[in-house]
């Protein structure tokens, strides 16, 4: 038990796993587009793990750490890119670290994620953009709304987590938890059917698996089920392309 708590309180609740399945649901679009690179994930985790410490903690005595801790995280992008890509990388990183700040930042007014029923599509914007744009030398529509898509189902049992205590008006606040699941299925149906057309042979039965694991995933989705359901098991759907497409490859 002591276990489980340390490995809780390390990996899930430091924001490194979230960190983790983001990044790899980026390998997976990038092994597809053929454009994989190292340096391209060590930026895309580290602006992904910054990113989470800065929502998390901009609220707490820690914070003032968590901005040098970025500061010097953005110095380490800036120089991945540098070094490793060019000019319009680093254009495009930028403006997805400002869609960040902009998603949760205590100096502005109104943020994004004060605005009713906005924070799902917005999560999947940010996420999509990582996939379909910084990694790839031009906009990938198709890998856009794939991603997008599928992230924005896999934030709404986040929201059916949250919708007693959110103070932000939700869609399971909205139109109910069984409603929400349905419009998650729908999400996730459209991202699967794109990705048919869309994604190499390997890669979308890959996709299509992951697909069913989230569905399952989302139907079992509870405002009563321990916070790790969703923390472990909801944010473990965006690393299943990548973990099947590697099961399907190699084994």
């Amino acid at each position: 038990m002591n276990l489980l708590k340390i490995l809780k309180k390390s990996v899930i609740e430091s924001q490194f796993y979230v960190s983790i399945t983001g990044t790899l649901f980026a390998v997976f679009f990038m092994e597809e587009q053929n454009t994989f690179r190292f340096p391209s994930v060590f930026l895309i985790f580290i602006t992904y793990f910054s990113g989470y410490l800065y929502t998390k903690y901009q609220h707490t005595q820690h914070f003032s750490k968590i901005l040098i801790l970025n500061a010097l995280a953005g110095i380490v992008c800036a120089l991945l890119i540098i070094n490793n890509h060019n000019e319009s990388r680093l254009i495009k990183w930028f403006i997805i670290v400002i869609l960040g700040l902009l998603y949760n930042s205590f100096f502005l007014e109104v943020y994004i994620r004060k605005i009713p029923f906005l924070k799902v599509f917005y999560v999947g914007l940010v996420w999509a953009l990582v996939n379909c744009w910084l990694t790839l030398p031009e906009f990938n529509l198709p890998v856009f709304f794939i991603s997008f898509f599928f992230v924005t189902a896999l934030v709404l049992p986040f929201d059916i987590r949250d919708m007693k205590k959110d103070t932000v008006r939700t869609f399971p606040q909205l139109m109910g938890i069984q409603n929400t699941k349905y419009l998650a299925y729908l999400l996730i149906f459209v991202s699967n059917i794109l990705a048919i057309f869309y994604l190499d042979f390997v890669y979308s039965p890959a996709f299509f698996m992951a697909c069913i694991i989230t569905c399952i995933l989302i139907y079992y989705a509870e405002n009563e089920r321990d916070d790790a359901y969703f923390s472990f098991g909801v944010e473990s759907c965006a690393a299943l392309p990548f973990l099947f497409l590697v099961i399907m490859k190699y084994f």
